[in-house]
């Protein structure tokens, strides 16, 4: 009976009729299932490491913290610069609080992400592509006819990477509370690329006046509670392509990074933010930062929401070649990586192709 049911199995229409709901996962849940598709159930050996330590609770360690508070005072701002150097070099990964971003700007963020995805279906089906030039989407898994596991989430994409936004072209639901974020976010990405080209021995504007801190976009992931989270993820395994992602997300626990070899979970702090360097700043800074692994895990309560701002560049640096950082290589130290070209690298990136900071080593 089960190698019947393993030959009838057609993944190809399975993803088609869900893809064809244009209703994501949340649509799932709301028609009440009590199993999780096939699409969704990672393969054995994924399985047994979903969750490796059942037992144990010492992989629940901390990041650095980073208290942005009192920045312009000398002693302070070395002593964050300081941090931030420690936490990109070994963790490629931090939390920022006393960020300036008001708390009611971040409730009001996330809200407007809840409201999105629980409001008329018809609204959220009007925006559901995968073209992915589209400023502004809505899909479940935008690898989802590629990757061989679907992930457990539903996603808003916010795109300023070819132009700034127009406010008309956000959903309504989430419009206001996203142009109010994006300000914020924006005024604190200069202030983290700041600290960061502080913290490579740089003059506190030589990342931005590369463009690292231009084209902020948003990704929304939105993860409904899931029956069986023991089979699924929510994100699989990935490090981000860009210079830099600051996570927002609500107090329901999913993200794990991979460090030193295990997956530890990394716990909301009401207020505080996630920030981690992505592929692209470890390449140019010439193995100087570590990007990091991460994934997320699902829950059988939620939905857990996330708002990932995200600083790759934008279009007028499409055909800017990006290399090395002269000042961080040496005779002692040479180039690890060879020149980057933004349009191409991501294209790399969305054919699903091996590893950026692998490909493009030396």
């Amino acid at each position: 009976m089960a190698s019947q049911a393993s030959t009838d199995y057609n993944r190809t229409k399975e993803l088609k009729e869900f893809d064809d709901t244009k209703v994501g996962v949340k649509g799932l849940i709301d028609a009440g299932i009590v199993n999780i598709p096939k699409m969704f159930i990672r393969p054995a050996e994924e399985l047994a490491i979903i969750n490796p330590y059942p037992n144990r609770t010492n992989y629940n360690v901390e990041v650095p913290i980073v208290d942005l508070s009192d920045i312009e005072e000398g002693s302070r701002r070395k002593e964050m610069v300081n941090l931030i150097k420690m936490a990109t070099t070994e963790w490629g990964i931090f939390h920022v609080t006393n960020h300036g971003i008001p708390l009611n700007v971040l409730d009001e963020m996330m809200d407007g992400v809840r409201m999105f995805n629980e409001q008329d279906l018809e609204l959220k089906k009007d925006i559901y592509s995968r073209d992915t030039t589209k400023k502004v989407r809505f899909d479940s898994n935008t690898d989802l006819y590629t990757s061989k596991t679907a992930d457990w989430r539903d996603t808003l994409y916010l795109s300023s990477f070819r132009s700034d936004l127009d406010p008309n072209e956000i959903p309504e639901a989430c419009r206001n509370s996203t142009i109010e974020y994006l300000k914020h976010i924006r005024r604190l990405g200069e202030t983290l690329f700041e600290l960061l080209s502080e913290a490579l021995g740089l003059r506190p504007d030589h990342l931005s006046s590369m463009g690292c801190d231009k084209g902020c976009s948003i990704v929304c992931h939105y993860y409904p509670a899931c029956p069986q989270p023991e089979l699924t993820l929510g994100v699989k395994k990935h490090a981000d392509p860009g210079f830099l992602n600051v996570l927002l997300q609500n107090e329901i626990n999913g993200l794990q990074v991979l460090h030193e070899g295990q997956w530890l979970n990394i716990h909301p702090t009401r207020g505080g933010l996630i920030v981690n360097i992505g592929d692209l700043l470890h390449i140019i800074s010439n193995d100087k930062f570590k990007s990091v692994k991460h994934r997320a895990i699902v829950n059988n309560v939620g939905p857990r929401i996330t708002v990932s701002s995200s600083f790759s560049g934008h279009v007028s640096l499409l055909d800017k070649t990006f290399s090395s950082i002269n000042e961080l290589t040496s005779e002692a130290n040479p180039p690890q990586y060879k020149d980057v070209v933004l349009k191409e690298y991501f294209a790399r990136f969305l054919s699903n192709s091996k590893s950026l900071t692998d490909y493009y080593r030396l």
